[in-house]
């Protein structure tokens, strides 16, 4: 895939750790990374940053990226998961080839290593609940306290870990801890919990297990199994990474170098798996796919698209520290994207009625547009044009300020890709609301000009009223209208933060060819903003979300509070 090659000759300081681990012939050479998803939910565009740095990196330099589901925890994990993460990668342009594998592969490994560590002294059988755990581990200020099992014999860890493994324990009865030191300034170090006893049905073991290995204790072995360079995580697991260390170092197996940056934050959108999954399952938005959701499938939806999203990674870069990110940066660079790829369509939103008196009635006719003037390779299109036409009621003003450059009663406007027309009249009903404009047109002005070069300074679109297909349009806008969603009153919740105007359906007449648009296919309504064909559109009722408008918006009404 060019374009990320392209993407990632900028440097950082990742691509300068590979750069100077291959100049001393580390690791034989190689660069081999993975993106690890654990499918307990959709990937959002935080992932995307994981997604494009890891496989980035491995392409760049010739090596390999393994695409790992870290499947440990049943109670949070689906198949639907696995299905979603699988598609937003292959979505985002890129290819695992066949190296696709699960942390469930590996779980007859792990026992062995946590055998291991408990034959070695290392790891003992705990039977302190999960809350008593908390309040041994001490605090930043404070040092932990040893469980009172801490000193079992091997000999009796061996039979209760065997014990758990074969189901004779209930839920939290008892865990396996590694044994390190309860005074480590690391809370980390503090005998991390291994394993965990959990009767629940695997999405791919099935009831094969009731033990489940910590993220914290798998993570390390899969990258040493599956033979990774460059384990490549965000900042906050920056404070595990002596225990990532520590397990691989007294197991005595391969030992992959982790490196962290900084996980990617937007204003006015919320990245927790967690937060994510409130708003699916208490409704605030329609699923994961919904068009105000930060995730791969809600951006794919709203009508992003891979080249914009990969673009935006790039621009924002990789760092050691955290920062928030201004959500109109995702939409620039998705505008300068869609502007070259989206073809021009013409659509009506706030229809008012022209009829050009002077235009025979049973006349029509098609004209000709151009499909994007960003790239003559588009080619054209013919638009049916007749006596009634529907313009937007904001191109006509009865009464217009000075320096008013569209319709008004005596005044000519260019109608695009048509003719020159001219007020004469209005039609208006009992309470006074213009309903129609009543114009004549220059025959001589086919195209939008004229042999006599008379300036006219406005330019409407238009729909054939005859001819144009209603559509539903959805405009979507910023879920939360507070840059931090968590910027709440005592009490309350994120939720508290969600825009009341974050979602507005209504209707609109476009050109008749929008009936055909397939499933995510772009465009440019002119001058209402860029729109993409929702899945839920059919030739009977074509839908169109708004992907994003034609200028930043969001910015200026910022500006005004």
């Amino acid at each position: 895939m060019s374009e990320s090659k392209e993407t990632y000759k900028g440097s950082n300081f990742i691509r300068n750790i590979i750069i100077k681990d291959l100049e001393e012939g580390k690791n034989e050479g190689r660069v081999h990374t993975r993106f690890p998803p654990e499918p307990n939910g959709y990937l959002h565009i935080g992932h995307a940053k994981s997604i494009c740095l890891n496989f980035g990196m491995a392409e760049e330099f010739g090596g390999k990226c393994n695409l790992r589901f870290d499947d440990t925890n049943p109670l949070k994990e689906d198949t639907e998961y696995v299905e979603s993460i699988r598609r937003d990668v292959k979505w985002l342009g890129f290819d695992w080839e066949d190296r696709e594998y699960f942390a469930s592969d590996y779980f007859g490994k792990f026992y062995e290593y946590a055998v291991q560590l408990v034959r070695d002294g290392l790891a003992f059988v705990d039977d302190l609940t999960a809350e008593e755990i908390r309040q041994y581990r001490g605090s930043l200020t404070e040092p932990g306290r040893e469980s009172p099992y801490r000193n079992r014999s091997v000999e009796e860890n061996l039979d209760l870990l065997e014990r758990m493994k074969k189901g004779e324990f209930k839920d939290g009865e008892k865990v396996l801890r590694a044994k390190i030191d309860m005074s480590s300034p690391n809370i980390n170090m503090r005998d991390p919990v291994i394993y965990r006893i959990a009767h629940a049905e695997h999405h791919n073991t099935g009831n094969d297990w009731c033990i489940y290995p910590m993220y914290d204790f798998a993570h390390g072995l899969e990258d040493s199994i599956e033979g990774i360079t460059h384990s490549i995580c965000t900042l906050e697991f920056e404070d595990h990474r002596p225990l990532y260390d520590w397990f691989l170092e007294k197991l005595g197996v391969y030992h992959p170098q982790q490196i962290e940056f900084a996980r990617l934050n937007l204003t006015n959108t919320v990245m927790s798996k967690r937060k994510l999954l409130k708003l699916v399952q208490d409704k605030y938005v329609n699923g994961w796919d919904d068009p105000r959701m930060p995730t791969i499938a809600g951006l794919r939806r709203r009508g992003f698209t891979p080249e914009s999203i990969r673009m935006f990674t790039d621009m924002i870069g990789v760092s050691k520290s955290n920062s928030i990110i201004e959500y109109s940066l995702l939409e620039n660079c998705l505008r300068d994207d869609l502007n070259k790829r989206a073809h021009r369509r013409m659509a009506v939103i706030d229809p008012l009625k022209m009829v050009i008196i002077n235009y025979p009635e049973d006349k029509e006719e098609l004209l000709e547009a151009e499909n994007n003037p960003e790239n003559e390779a588009d080619g054209k299109r013919m638009i049916p044009f007749s006596r009634e036409l529907y313009i937007e009621r904001e191109d006509f003003m009865e009464n217009p300020p000075k320096k008013y450059f569209r319709l008004f009663p005596g005044g000519e406007i260019r109608l695009k890709h048509a003719y020159y027309v001219t007020c004469v009249n209005v039609v208006k009903d009992a309470e006074g609301n213009v309903t129609e404009v009543h114009c004549t047109y220059d025959p001589a002005s086919k195209g939008g000009w004229t042999e006599d070069g008379r300036k006219v300074r406005g330019t409407s679109h238009w729909v054939s009223a005859r001819h144009a297909v209603r559509c539903e349009v959805r405009i979507y806008d910023n879920l939360f209208i507070k840059e931090n969603p968590d910027d709440v009153e005592e009490g309350q919740d994120f939720t508290a933060n969600i825009s009341p105007d974050s979602l507005k359906i209504t209707g609109c007449w476009g050109e008749p060819s929008l009936a055909e648009a397939a499933e995510f296919t772009s465009f440019q309504f002119l001058r209402q903003g860029y729109f993409v064909a929702d899945p839920d559109t059919s030739k009977e009722k074509p839908v169109f979300n708004r992907t994003v408008s034609l200028k930043d918006s969001w910015a200026k009404e910022q500006q005004k509070g």
